[in-house]
């Protein structure tokens, strides 16, 4: 059954949540905390989405995130929901949330992390804790055991599990709505020969981020910050929202009591100044809400999947065209395409 929100009228037809729905902060605009002009938005987004077409992800908690990155405007709004919308179905990301496998993930976190090191079970307001150690960047050994589209499907599916069953199940655990991670991004070792490739990294991420994932950063810490970088960072500012940028907080190698003050010492893992040490390494670990049952639920493109299988156990062969008695069985086949990195997840 839905959690009720005390400020925000819920539309039977698309708010099916199963967890709290109320924003712990009171802000303007977030769930909870609207006023009758930004619900009065909500529906206008959703009618006109609707008229072009759209029956998914027109929830109230998805429509009121691209409001807030748009500043409610809805004409602004509604691109930016179509855009998002075109690239899922060129990204074919529904699929690939079902069925990707990247089984070349237990090599690449000696040279790359960008998925969860450490999914922290409970940071101090809930949220899940996604780390980043952009100094391990080699990009010439990376593509000796994948390619950049290969990365880039991950990191798009890392996203929509965070949106689902991640950040879901937090919300149960903490009883009150939690809609984004908090961000650690480690450049430690990132010198001036590594500067080009993190810069390009940096950027490409936030373009994903910003344009598909809006509103899905509570805070980003940027640690062990080299010398200059505050230059470099001048620059990094100026193509992200600015308030984006009052979530980000750039620090240099005394950092550990600011993250502990984020994150308890049992799930930051030891070489950040905590405790936590996963069996196999924080990089391979999923530990969090999502997987205790208590608090998880299989998330809605599971279910989706479930309702999508056709059972041909009893099918009349004689009603398939062109069915040749020797036609064997086709298994569905993942393509693998690209080589450059356009995109990649992290800081909006």
């Amino acid at each position: 059954m839905a959690t009720q929100n005390p400020s925000i009228k819920l539309d039977p037809k698309y708010d099916h949540y199963d967890f709290p729905t109320t924003a712990p902060h009171k802000q303007s605009g977030h769930p909870g905390h609207t006023t009758p002009e930004q619900d009065a938005q909500v529906f206008q987004l959703r009618t006109k989405l609707e008229q072009a077409g759209y029956t998914e992800r027109l929830d109230t908690l998805t429509l009121l995130r691209f409001l807030r990155a748009r500043k409610f405007d809805v004409a602004l709004s509604e691109k930016m929901f179509v855009d998002c919308e075109k690239w899922r179905k060129e990204f074919n990301l529904d699929d690939l949330t079902r069925n990707f496998d990247y089984k070349e993930k237990a090599q690449i976190k000696y040279i790359l992390l960008p998925s969860p090191l450490s999914q922290s079970d409970e940071p101090k307001d809930g949220r899940p804790v996604y780390i980043e150690q952009l100094g391990n960047i080699d990009l010439a050994a990376m593509y000796k055991i994948t390619t950049s589209e290969r990365m880039l499907q991950n990191l798009a599916v890392e996203y929509e599990k965070l949106a689902d069953p991640r950040l879901p199940a937090c919300s149960r655990k903490s009883g009150q709505l939690l809609e984004t991670c908090c961000t650690i991004m480690d450049l430690k070792g990132v010198g001036l020969g590594k500067v080009s490739s993190v810069y390009s990294y940096v950027k490409q991420a936030s373009a994903m981020s910003q344009n598909y994932y809006p509103e899905r950063l509570g805070r980003l810490y940027l640690i062990n910050a080299p010398w200059g970088f505050s230059t470099v960072f001048s620059v990094v500012k100026g193509w992200l929202d600015p308030i984006t940028v009052e979530k980000i907080h750039v620090l240099g190698g005394g950092y550990q009591k600011e993250l502990l003050g984020q994150v308890p010492a049992e799930n930051l893992p030891k070489i950040f100044g905590g405790t936590c040490n996963c069996a196999g390494g924080c990089a391979l670990s999923d530990e969090g809400p999502w997987t205790d049952p208590k608090w998880a639920k299989p998330a809605k493109w599971q279910e989706a999947a479930k309702e999508t299988v056709i059972d041909n156990q009893n099918t009349n062969p004689g009603t398939i065209p062109d069915a040749g008695d020797k036609a064997p069985a086709q298994k569905p086949v993942a393509v693998e395409t690209g080589d450059e990195i356009n995109a990649a997840p992290a800081l909006q």
